[in-house]
């Protein structure tokens, strides 16, 4: 970056309400911070230069039995039978599209493999299909509630 972009960049910071600016082109990294009039009087300002860096950030990841007995603890406690999982995080449907038919109600017979409710995750819509065939005896999600890997959704016997 040559040095009269550099300055024209400096200038618009000092001059405007922004305190941050950061730009990344293919020559480096450049970031621009106004630094805070209350912390020293003179209002300066400093700037860092960096060549182009891939870092990822470092965060610390719990074990699997962790979240599973974290998970464990945090759900309410399963009814006999067997429970239907959520595969993943996202909002819970019981039908395809608003006012729809649910997918699966209490007392329906489902067979392994079909759609029972889908999950909507980052804006994709996920069928969720019953892992064994059986009769629904109760759904424990409410239609647009929020629902964590693992929480039970149905019973099925």
């Amino acid at each position: 970056m040559d040095l009269r972009k550099l300055k024209t960049l400096i200038d618009l910071v000092s001059e405007s309400n922004i305190s941050e600016l950061e730009i990344t082109e293919a020559e480096g990294k450049v970031r621009i911070v106004k630094a805070d009039p209350r912390a020293s009087a003179g209002g300066t300002m400093t700037m860092a230069m960096a060549a182009p860096v891939a870092m990822a950030p470092v965060v610390a990841q719990p074990t699997a039995e962790a979240v599973a007995a974290a998970a464990a603890a945090a759900l309410p406690a399963v009814d006999p039978g067997h429970a239907i999982k959520s595969p993943m995080v996202g909002t819970f449907y019981r039908a395809s599209s608003p006012g729809a038919k649910p997918l699966a109600e209490i007392g329906q017979s489902v067979k392994e493999g079909e759609a029972v409710c889908i999950i909507e995750a980052m804006k994709i819509m996920n069928e969720i299909e019953a892992d064994r065939s059986g009769t629904i005896t109760k759904v424990m999600a409410e239609n647009g509630q929020a629902v964590e890997f693992g929480q039970p959704l149905f019973i099925i016997e």
